[in-house]
């Protein structure tokens, strides 16, 4: 199959396309680049470094699935330039679901968000509840949902709603709650959290990959947003996790973020899907990893600080 990845040099995007590329896939990587690019060259692989509003229809010839991963994620990035980050977010979509339809693609599969929901008080937060998001970066992905959702009559529309996704990538992120806390706890030997009964579902970044080929392999699931993430954990018993690993202090700090999101991933499940990992996988693999120098802390390994040293929150650009 030939697939079209935007965003594939990002932090799942740079685990996700060498996974794609060992099944026998051809991919097409287009991303901006603000990270670098940390993919091995291989004759299956075209990377193209494009802005999402630069894509045209020839770069879409003979892509049989669009996987859209690129996005300026989360909210801290999206507040640097909220204006900014509604163009890539949901204008660059738009013009890429357009591009789609004039080819005639088979799959669009769009990597949405789980806050989308907002905070909500039932512990099985499904897909049949009502999306309530109260930030900009949860109301840009909402938006953009509904635009996907929009051309589902031309192609078959996978809305992905992702946890917060931990694990080791080439493009390595240490600004995501498991990451950080064992690159905290490997550093100075102390966790130091903000609050701890928020609860945050997660999902390792291995399951997050096969749940894309997932969608992608499969022919018989109906269009629609589904659900990825499958442990929803108070920020505290993350810390645990990881100190228990370490043997180090956990510092419980006041915070000003009391919002708790949970995930109900059944509806994906129903479709055949089987996780693999778990966050304590996450945690000994990120663990290890430091510990044997394969990975470091890297100033690009923190998105807000990284966009702000090189001017990218003030640049017309696709974020991945």
């Amino acid at each position: 199959m030939k697939i079209l990845v935007t965003g594939g040099c990002g932090y799942v995007g740079s685990a996700l396309v060498p996974s794609l590329i060992k099944n026998g896939h051809e991919v097409t990587v287009v991303d901006a680049q603000w990270f670098g690019v940390n993919l091995e060259p291989n004759k299956l692989l075209k990377i193209d470094k494009l802005h999402l509003s630069e894509i045209e229809e020839s770069n879409l010839i003979g892509i049989d699935c669009v996987i859209h991963l690129a996005n300026i994620a989360n909210d801290p990035s999206v507040d640097l330039n909220p204006v900014l980050s509604w163009e890539v977010n949901t204008l660059h979509t738009t013009q890429l679901l357009e591009l789609c339809k004039k080819v005639k693609i088979k799959k669009f599969i769009y990597a949405s968000s789980g806050s989308v929901y907002g905070v909500k008080d039932e512990n099985n937060v499904t897909e049949e509840l009502s999306l309530v998001p109260i930030s900009a970066y949860n109301k840009t992905k909402m938006v953009a949902e509904r635009v996907c959702l929009s051309y589902k009559e031309h192609f078959n529309v996978y809305c992905i709603r992702p946890a917060t996704v931990c694990g080791l990538s080439p493009r390595m992120r240490f600004d995501v709650v498991v990451n950080m806390f064992v690159l905290q706890a490997f550093t100075n030997n102390q966790i130091t959290v903000l609050g701890g009964d928020q609860v945050r579902p997660n999902i390792h970044i291995e399951d997050m990959v096969r749940v894309y080929q997932h969608f992608l392999i499969k022919n018989n699931i109906q269009s629609g947003c589904y659900n990825a993430g499958f442990e929803n954990l108070k920020v505290s018993e993350i810390a645990e996790k990881v100190a228990k690993i370490f043997g180090c202090e956990i510092v419980f700090k006041d915070s000003n973020d009391p919002r708790s999101y949970r995930q109900d991933s059944k509806k994906l499940l129903d479709t055949g899907f089987v996780p693999f990992s778990n966050v304590s996988n996450a945690i000994e693999e990120v663990h290890n990893a430091l510990k044997d120098r394969k990975i470091f802390d890297r100033p690009d390994a923190h998105t807000v600080e990284w966009m702000k040293e090189n001017n990218f929150d003030r640049t017309i650009n696709s974020g991945t």
